[in-house]
């Protein structure tokens, strides 16, 4: 995790954050991509103007995000080149520093995401046939708390 900085997106991180959310589309075989790569370039631009999302820089370029709002965690997506480098768990780190309960949803084909979130500490609460996301891949729900002692 060395050399990596978590900090604030700003609207010029707009490109980047959609690329990232566009790649994992491409990388992926059970995604169906739903959206243009400018339609992400622009819902990164949305979210960042709400001031949700958190950028994890290394070198000088954006090597992955998180997107939170509140207690849900709406997005977190690494660069290929920038996973399991400690970029996605320095954004969860951060997100989670900063609330007492954190719900999040995850495709169940995902099982490398299951795998972190789990390791993190979230609980799976709820699972379903994707009947309510847009895709329509059956999905988790996974659920953080904060220990209090």
């Amino acid at each position: 995790m060395t050399g990596v900085h978590i900090r604030p997106a700003r609207s010029t991180d707009a490109g980047a954050v959609g690329g990232i959310l566009s790649a994992f589309v491409d990388e992926t075989p059970w995604m169906p991509r739903l959206h243009t790569r400018a339609e992400d370039i622009g819902f990164a631009g949305q979210m960042i103007d709400r001031g949700w999302v958190d950028v994890a820089e290394t070198g000088g370029s954006v090597a992955g995000f998180a997107a939170c709002d509140g207690e849900t965690l709406h997005a977190l997506y690494v660069t290929t080149a920038a996973r399991r480098q400690g970029h996605g768990q320095a954004l969860l780190l951060r997100v989670l520093d900063a609330c007492d309960r954190l719900t999040l949803w995850t495709f169940q084909a995902n099982t490398g995401a299951q795998a972190f979130y789990a390791a993190h500490g979230f609980a799976e609460v709820e699972r379903t046939d994707g009947a309510g996301n847009d895709e329509g891949l059956p999905d988790i729900k996974f659920i953080w708390k904060r220990e209090t002692a």
